[in-house]
């Protein structure tokens, strides 16, 4: 199953993190020393819930920007700021888990989207992330209650991500006849989206269905520009497949002369348009 770039795991961060940096407030107290002369004395005033909550939010901010940008590292250290400004703020652990997943480090990815759902039972977007994360892990089974549960969520909006995410897993699990369904449903509720266009097309494609592989594929690289190296090699593939060998050729010259860096375009040099 070829990967959209729209499924690499992401933050799936859906509340608004504001910018404004806490601030450091004093109060001014008269304590009386031996003398009886009054003495005013000022002290930091201790942060309060909402204060706190700003600094996290700014912190996991900044966290989030890092680790769009792959600086995983430093990414975790604003989370573990953000962490001790709030440390019950599911989204920090949220993003922890994202971060340890894009590391490697797999029991501590783990165990951050599972406090985060502790803290958050009803968060799909942490379900979405776990569910991805579960599917690159190859646990399948566990990945669909994921996903299952995240569209269950009466509040949750970001379904059509979450069908894209499950029917790419599907697909992975050789379910195809599932992803097929998943992904049309998918397409049903936002049919101009290139990256359930081309899955569900490598889906067809899978199953030897051409010719409804053809349409979905033409939807995905359409307009002209929104083609990628990717949705190419498998327009090419589906006219190749089909015995069209002339479409197939002049689509595979495109893929060339378009990206040739690409690892598609170095397919087609080796002359694997037929496999």
């Amino acid at each position: 199953m070829s990967r959209s770039p729209a499924m690499r795991p992401r933050v799936a961060l859906l509340i608004v993190l504001g910018w404004m940096a806490g601030c450091t407030s004093t109060v001014t107290t008269s304590v009386a020393p031996a003398n009886d002369t009054a003495t005013t004395v000022s002290r930091p005033a201790a942060p309060d819930e909402a204060d706190l909550r700003r600094r996290a939010n700014a912190r996991l901010q900044l966290a989030a920007a890092y680790f769009a940008d792959g600086q995983f590292k430093t990414a975790l250290e604003e989370v573990k700021r953000a962490l001790d400004a709030d440390p019950k703020m599911a989204e920090a652990y949220n993003l922890r888990g994202l971060i340890y997943a894009a590391l490697g480090e797999d029991e501590l990815a783990q165990e951050s989207f599972r406090r985060a759902l502790e803290l958050s039972p009803n968060n799909g977007d942490v379900m979405h992330n776990y569910g991805w994360y579960l599917c690159l892990q190859k646990r399948y089974a566990e990945a669909q209650a994921q996903f299952v549960d995240a569209l269950a969520q009466p509040r949750y909006r970001d379904i059509t991500r979450t069908l894209l995410a499950q029917g790419v897993c599907q697909a992975r699990a050789g379910q195809l006849v599932e992803a097929e369904r998943t992904l049309q449903r998918a397409y049903a509720i936002e049919p101009t989206n290139a990256a359930i266009a081309l899955n569900l097309a490598e889906v067809l494609f899978q199953r030897g269905d051409y010719e409804r592989a053809r349409f979905y594929i033409r939807r995905a690289n359409t307009p002209q520009q929104n083609a990628s190296a990717q949705s190419l090699w498998l327009a090419a593939r589906i006219e190749a497949r089909a015995g069209n060998t002339v479409a197939a050729n002049d689509i595979a010259q495109q893929l060339a002369s378009r990206f040739p860096k690409s690892n598609e375009a170095a397919q087609f040099q080796m002359g694997k348009l037929g496999d």
